[in-house]
C-alpha cells in the first residue's frame, strides 16, 4: 500500500469500470471491509459521495487509510473472492455469521439387513441414505421416535445389536420389534423400514393404502395378531398427519430466508421445508455493521450455503440485486441447479410472512436478553466498584473424584450471555491428587500464556470458585505473567451453602462483600459460577467413564491402548465387551487367537 496520504477522489479517478473486489484498509494495514462491485468506479467512488451521510458509513470512511482492488471477469467471480476474503480475514465492517454448525440428519445404515435410523451430524461420506436437513437436534430425536412408535424400527448400534441374546428395553415399551433376537423377519422388517422411508419423503398418503392394503391381507389369511399390529400402525400415522401441515405440493423442496432488523441488529430465519412438509426454523444473528437488509442477507447466503446444502428453490424475503450471481455460485457448489425468488402470492408468500414473523420474534428476545445482561452488568460494577461495566468475565472452577480424573473449566460471559465456544477445559497431569491449589495454577498458567500472546482476548473480570485462599493464590500466577491488575473475584458459599449467602472476596479489598440475595449483580455472579462448575463435572464425569472403561482392560498383558480402543469401539462399550465370547474377540483388527484366550481368560477367570 502507498505510504502517501490517502486521496479519495485521486483514487477513484483511477479506477476501472470492471467487476471486482476492494478491500478498505485502516490505520497499519488493518483489513476494514471488502466489498464487491459489478462497477468499481461507481461502487467505490459511492463512499465518498457529499450526499452519502450515513452515520456508519461515515464510521468506515474516517478510518480508511488505503484501498485496494482486484478486477475480476465477472461479478460472479467477484462475489466468490470476496466471500473467500471475508471467511479468510472476518473484517470489523463485514456481515459475518457466527454460528456456522451444520445441521443434523436422519441417517439410514443401508448396508445392514436390519438397517437402523439414527440421528447423524457431520459430513455426509458414510454409505447409506441421508433425510433432512432439520433445523434442531429435538426436531430429530421427537421424528425418530414417531418413526419407531409407528414402524418399531431399531437404533441401536450394529455392535449392540450383534451380541444380544434377549429383547432390550426398547422392545418392552414398544419401540422396536426385536430382530436382534428374530422377533420380526426380515422381509417384514424391510416393509416397516420402506414405510418409514415414505414417510421422511412426505409420501404419507402412499403409506396409508399400503397399511390399509396389509392389513386387509393379514385378516384374510386370519392373520388376527398381525392385522390388529398394522391397524394400529395406520391409526398412529393419521393421528401424526392431523397434527402436521403438509401443502398440496408434496414434493416441494425450499429453503425460507427472511430478513429483519437495521444495520448492526439483524436477525435472518431459516425455514426447511422438505417434502411439502414445514420442518421448523432456526434463527442466526450475523453481525452486520454497515449493510443494508439486501447486502446484508446475500452475504449470509453466501457464509451459510458454504457448510450447508441448499435446496433447489431459495426462498427470500426481499429483493437480492444480484440473485442470478448468488444462485450461479450456490449452484456450482451444490452441483445442481438453485433458484433464487422473492414470491409474491401463494403458498410460498405465506412461508414469507412466517419467516418474517419468526425473525422479528428472536429479534425482540435477543435484544430483551441483551437489555437484561446489560443491566446485570451494570449491577456488577456498581457492586464491586469497577470504572465500568465488563464486558468479558472468565470463571474457573476445579472437579475430581478423590483427587482422581482432575479437570478445571474455564467459562466465558459477555454482553450477550455465555460464549459457549470459548469455553476450555483443561486436564490437569503432574499436580499431586486432591490438590486444588495446584491445579487452579496449572490451568491458569496454560489459559493466561495464551492470553498473553494475544491467542485469546483478556477479561474484564475473573472469577474464581473459592475464597480468600485461591485468590491470593491466583494472583500469585497471574501477576508474574503481567495480569496483576485484573480484577479479581473469589466466590465463597456461605455458611450453609445456600445461594444467595455467597461471600465476594475481592483481591485488595480489606473483607470480604455480602451483596443482597435479590440482587441482580448476585445472580449474576451465581450464574457464572453454576456454569463454571456444571461445565467442569460434566468434563470430569466424562474422562471419569474413559478411564473407567479402560482400566479394566489396561491389566491385561499384550493389549495396549490402540487395541484397548479399537475393543470397545468393536464391541460399544465395556459392557460389550465383558459379553463377547472368545472367537468375537478374534475379529476385532489386531487381536489374534492367543491374545483373544488371553483377554477372555482374564475377564472370566476360572471359564
Amino acid at each position: 500500500m502507498n505510504a502517501r496520504a490517502f486521496d479519495p477522489k485521486e483514487y477513484v479517478a483511477s479506477l476501472p469500470r470492471r467487476p471486482g473486489v476492494y478491500r478498505m484498509y485502516g490505520a497499519g494495514s488493518v483489513l476494514l471491509y471488502v466489498g464487491k462491485a459489478k462497477n468499481l468506479k461507481d461502487r467505490v467512488g459511492t463512499y465518498f459521495s457529499p450526499g452519502n451521510v450515513a452515520p456508519k458509513v461515515q464510521a468506515l470512511v474516517q478510518q480508511i487509510a488505503a484501498i485496494e482492488v482486484t478486477v475480476t471477469n465477472s461479478e460472479t467471480e467477484a462475489l466468490l473472492l470476496e466471500y473467500n476474503l471475508i471467511k479468510e480475514h472476518k473484517p470489523r465492517f463485514n456481515v459475518v455469521l457466527r454460528d456456522d454448525k451444520s445441521f443434523p440428519y436422519i441417517h439410514l445404515a443401508t448396508d445392514h439387513e436390519y438397517p437402523r435410523l439414527a440421528f447423524y451430524r457431520g459430513s455426509r461420506h458414510q454409505p447409506g441414505r441421508y433425510f433432512g436437513p432439520f433445523p434442531s437436534a429435538g426436531a430429530v430425536r421427537e421424528t425418530l421416535q414417531g418413526l419407531q412408535k409407528l414402524f418399531l424400527i431399531r437404533n441401536c448400534r450394529d455392535t449392540f445389536f450383534a451380541n444380544r441374546s434377549r429383547p432390550c428395553l426398547q422392545h418392552q415399551i414398544g419401540r422396536c420389534s426385536a430382530p436382534c433376537v428374530g422377533l420380526i423377519g426380515r422381509e417384514a422388517y424391510a416393509e416397516d423400514v420402506a414405510s418409514a422411508v415414505k414417510v421422511l419423503e412426505g409420501r404419507s398418503s402412499e403409506v396409508n393404502a399400503q397399511l390399509q392394503a396389509r392389513m386387509e391381507h393379514a385378516a384374510s389369511r386370519l392373520d388376527f395378531e398381525r392385522a390388529a399390529q398394522i391397524r394400529d400402525q395406520l391409526a398412529a400415522l393419521k393421528r401424526i398427519q392431523a397434527e402436521q401441515i403438509v401443502t398440496a405440493e408434496a414434493d416441494r423442496d425450499a429453503d425460507v430466508l427472511a430478513i429483519v432488523g437495521e444495520p448492526g441488529e439483524y436477525a435472518v430465519s431459516v425455514m426447511l421445508v422438505r417434502g411439502g412438509r414445514n420442518l421448523g426454523t432456526t434463527s442466526y444473528f450475523p453481525r452486520a455493521t454497515l449493510a443494508e437488509p439486501e447486502e446484508a442477507l446475500r452475504s449470509f447466503m453466501l457464509q451459510y450455503y458454504a457448510v450447508q446444502d441448499p435446496a433447489r428453490e431459495l426462498l427470500v424475503g426481499c429483493e437480492l440485486p444480484d440473485a442470478d450471481s448468488l444462485a450461479q455460485v450456490l449452484a456450482e457448489r451444490a452441483g445442481h441447479e438453485v433458484g433464487i425468488r422473492r414470491p409474491q402470492r401463494g403458498i410460498a408468500a405465506k412461508w414469507i410472512e412466517l419467516g418474517v414473523e419468526n425473525a422479528a420474534q428472536a429479534l425482540r428476545m435477543k435484544l430483551a436478553q441483551r437489555r437484561g445482561a446489560e443491566e446485570m452488568l451494570a449491577a456488577l460494577a456498581e457492586a464491586l466498584d469497577l470504572p465500568a461495566a465488563p464486558s468479558r468475565i472468565e470463571c474457573f472452577d476445579i472437579s475430581h473424584t478423590g483427587g482422581e480424573g482432575t479437570v478445571a473449566s474455564c467459562v466465558v460471559f459477555g454482553s450477550e450471555g455465555p460464549l459457549k465456544k470459548e469455553y476450555r477445559r483443561f486436564n490437569i497431569a503432574g499436580v499431586t491428587p486432591g490438590d486444588d491449589y495446584g491445579a487452579l495454577r496449572q490451568a491458569l498458567e496454560r489459559r493466561y500464556t495464551r492470553i498473553r500472546s494475544g491467542e485469546v482476548p483478556a477479561p474484564d473480570l475473573l472469577l474464581i470458585d473459592g475464597g480468600a485462599g485461591q485468590v491470593s493464590e491466583v494472583h500469585s500466577v497471574l501477576a508474574p505473567l503481567g495480569f496483576e491488575d485484573l480484577t479479581l473475584v473469589g466466590v465463597a458459599k456461605g455458611p450453609d451453602r445456600r445461594p444467595g449467602q455467597e461471600r465476594l472476596f475481592i483481591y485488595g479489598a480489606a473483607a470480604p462483600r455480602a451483596l443482597d440475595p435479590h440482587s441482580p449483580a448476585l445472580h449474576l455472579v451465581q450464574r457464572v459460577r453454576d456454569e463454571a462448575h456444571r461445565f467442569a463435572i460434566t468434563g470430569h464425569r466424562r474422562k471419569r467413564a474413559r478411564r473407567h472403561s479402560e482400566s479394566v482392560l489396561e491389566a491385561i498383558p499384550g493389549l495396549g491402548p490402540a487395541k484397548r480402543r479399537a475393543l470397545l469401539k468393536h464391541f460399544g462399550g465395556l459392557q460389550g465387551v465383558l459379553r463377547a465370547a472368545m472367537a468375537e474377540f478374534e475379529q476385532v483388527e489386531g487381536i489374534g487367537a492367543s491374545l483373544a484366550r488371553i483377554i477372555y481368560e482374564h475377564l472370566h477367570p476360572g471359564a
